[in-house]
């Protein structure tokens, strides 16, 4: 007597997250850890050097960085001639955009309100991902990022419900503003242009690309700027901002940026405002009130169930 050939069960589909994923998650923790340090940094430095200058040197200087540890990992796999130039050209415009945007921004209002206006990147981010990738967020992920921005919000203006409501759009807002659309369209486009390289070699070439588009905007700028007689402030500033905002956290954009939904890369974005607290506290500047301590706990809370929720279809 003959029995069919039963058919193999399929296999059942694995929950939770992949080693990728969770290093990514990583990745985006020390990426809001780094950028925190940017707004105050920025806004001692926004008068001093003109916008385009200051971040063309510093992304010159990164891509260097960048270019010699991708040669000393990659070794014969990193290609120093890139395909399609034009892909980092663009990827390197719309972070120009951004750097440029908000340095000039904060010569017009101040680090809480550049940081306030910052807070709609990741909904932004969400959006472009649906335009650009057709990842729909799961409403747990949209109510997450809800939950997780008011709590940064309140994060930012300190607890004062005066301030918050009082917050204004003026010029200064409307600028940075343009550059965080900018800066929100730069995570799922990184997807959607890449070609299967390394990422450190699709690092290399966006800062080398955005380097070149902050030097063409600020040519004269570079020119008329006597960097023999910049303070040493100045230089630690450039210092701070070359290692860890932009070749570390460019790094660690892109690598994420491969493993996660646009939706929620930019998440952590929502950390920056309580990981400037915790530097604050740190320094001796005082810590925060309780109050404000609830909203930063609300935005750890929140993103936590962000990590766990379904992935954008």
């Amino acid at each position: 007597m003959s029995h069919a050939a039963a058919k193999p069960k399929p296999a059942a589909k694995r929950s939770g997250l992949n080693r990728g994923q969770i290093a990514a998650h990583i990745a985006m923790f020390f990426f809001a850890a780094f950028v925190a340090g940017s707004f105050s940094v920025g806004a001692l430095v926004a008068d001093k050097v003109g916008p385009a200058a200051f971040n063309a040197l510093r992304f010159t200087i990164g891509s260097i960085i960048v270019g010699m540890v991708a040669s000393l990992a990659l070794q014969e796999r990193m290609r120093w001639i890139p395909t399609a130039p034009w892909r980092y050209l663009l990827l390197g415009s719309l972070m120009a955009a951004f750097m440029v945007t908000m340095f000039f921004a904060l010569q017009f209002t101040e680090p809480v309100s550049t940081s306030a206006v910052f807070m709609l990147v990741p909904l932004m981010t969400a959006f472009f991902g649906y335009v650009f990738l057709g990842q729909k967020p799961q409403p747990l992920v949209l109510a997450c990022l809800l939950v997780a921005g008011a709590g940064a919000l309140w994060v930012v203006f300190r607890g004062d419900l005066d301030a918050l409501l009082s917050f204004d759009i003026g010029k200064g807002e409307a600028i940075f503003l343009f550059g965080c659309a900018c800066h929100a369209a730069y995570a799922p486009l990184v997807r959607k242009l890449n070609r299967g390289e390394p990422v450190l070699t699709f690092t290399f070439f966006t800062l080398v690309a955005t380097a070149l588009c902050l030097g063409f905007l600020g040519m004269r700028e570079i020119l008329d700027t006597e960097w023999h007689k910049l303070p040493v402030f100045i230089w630690i500033a450039i210092g701070y901002l070359t290692l860890f905002t932009t070749a570390g956290s460019f790094f660690l954009l892109q690598f994420a940026s491969m493993k996660l939904p646009a939706s929620k890369v930019f998440a952590y974005a929502y950390l920056i405002p309580a990981f400037v607290i915790l530097y604050e506290g740190l320094a001796g500047h005082g810590w925060a009130s309780p109050s404000v301590a609830v909203g930063a706990g609300i935005t750890v809370a929140a993103l936590a169930v962000l990590v766990l929720a379904p992935d954008p279809r």
